[in-house]
């Protein structure tokens, strides 16, 4: 029951959402650690302080007014494909869906970090929400960090608007962090402070979860860069229950999306039986050739009636391949297993 509360309370993009570059923002997966928070845009500041010289309190029409950039990326849950592993972490039951990519329009970070004036003790930057609940035994404010040089990269945005539109209550409003690369985690919403430190941040969606562990007493290492992944659009019609997939013989074309927070995805490949063969798909540009956005593939196929497991796999310019099995881990984190679409050709 607890994990339909969140399945109920979080949502997936459709698969069949793939088909779209951008994807529409009431389709773009979504998951909500504590509630969603009533803000009074009017009084609300985005404060800068800490380790800076001259701490700042922030409106969102000052940073509106601030130099603006629109960045296509893609988001994914460190959680997607939790609910495949076995056994599997109690928790927000993911299969493969966690995940869209969104053109984000906000100021970078970096510059306003600078404008505060940076202490030379600074080490980490936190993020901190306005978003408030208990998670591990301990009541919290959702927070993250990022070490400073990871915040001072050029990509990171305070993004108050989503696909040209502000930010709806779900994703964030009045302001988010979005950076690009990272898993969802990171991306805090309904940002409110930013503070510079001294030393590794120790709350814990930082230092308690997010880690990847082979077992309970593995200290674990920190779950941080999307691994790269390929979906495909699944092809036919699905049955109402099972969601598998019925297609009529004939040509027919496969087609999906393929990311990596550590590269640019150079190849896809295609398997109609479940892994043993594969080849080739052709790859497409990613939304206004954005290097933090999924790219398109597509593969011609000649369909005949029989059974199919049809998957992707991703390969990306760092050399990292989706492996056909994933390794296990406690808290059921960055599984990147190729997915596998069962279709009856008739």
């Amino acid at each position: 029951m607890e994990e339909l509360q969140l399945a109920a309370r979080n949502h997936a993009m459709p698969l069949e959402a793939l088909r779209y570059p951008i994807t529409p923002a009431g389709l773009h997966y979504l998951l909500i650690h504590f509630d969603i928070p009533a803000v009074e845009v009017a009084s609300w500041r985005l404060a800068v302080d800490g380790l800076v010289e001259r701490p700042l309190a922030l409106s969102l029409e000052e940073l509106q007014a601030r130099p603006k950039v629109t960045l296509p990326v893609t988001l994914e849950c460190a959680g997607n494909g939790r609910a495949l592993l076995a056994p599997r972490a109690i928790s927000q039951p993911w299969l493969n869906e966690a995940v869209g990519t969104a053109e984000w329009t906000g100021t970078p970070l970096a510059p306003i970090l600078r404008e505060a004036g940076i202490h030379s003790d600074a080490i980490e930057v936190v993020f901190t929400g306005i978003d408030r609940g208990i998670q591990g035994g301990e009541a919290q404010d959702y927070q993250r960090s990022l070490t400073l040089d990871d915040a001072l990269r050029d990509e990171v945005l305070l993004a108050y608007a989503m696909n040209g539109a502000p930010l709806l209550p779900q994703h964030g409003y009045p302001l988010r962090l979005i950076v690009p690369g990272w898993y969802g985690m990171t991306h805090v919403k309904w940002l409110r402070g930013i503070t510079l430190i001294a030393e590794p941040f120790q709350g814990y969606q930082q230092a308690g979860t997010y880690l990847f562990k082979t077992s309970e007493d593995d200290p674990g290492v920190p779950v941080t860069r999307m691994a790269p992944r390929s979906l495909m659009e699944p092809p036919g019609i699905p049955d109402f229950m099972s969601r598998s997939r019925v297609l009529a013989a004939g040509p027919c074309t496969l087609s999906g999306q393929a990311w990596s927070g550590q590269g640019i995805v150079e190849r896809v490949e295609i398997s109609t039986d479940g892994g043993r063969t594969w080849q080739d798909a052709t790859l497409g540009e990613s939304p206004s050739s954005s290097p933090y956005a999924w790219r398109p593939w597509t593969l011609d196929w000649q369909a005949t009636p029989g059974e199919y497991d049809l998957c992707s796999r991703a390969t990306d310019s760092a050399g990292n391949t989706q492996p056909l099995d994933a390794p296990w881990n406690v808290g059921g984190f960055m599984n990147n297993a190729v997915q596998h679409v069962a279709v009856t050709v008739s």
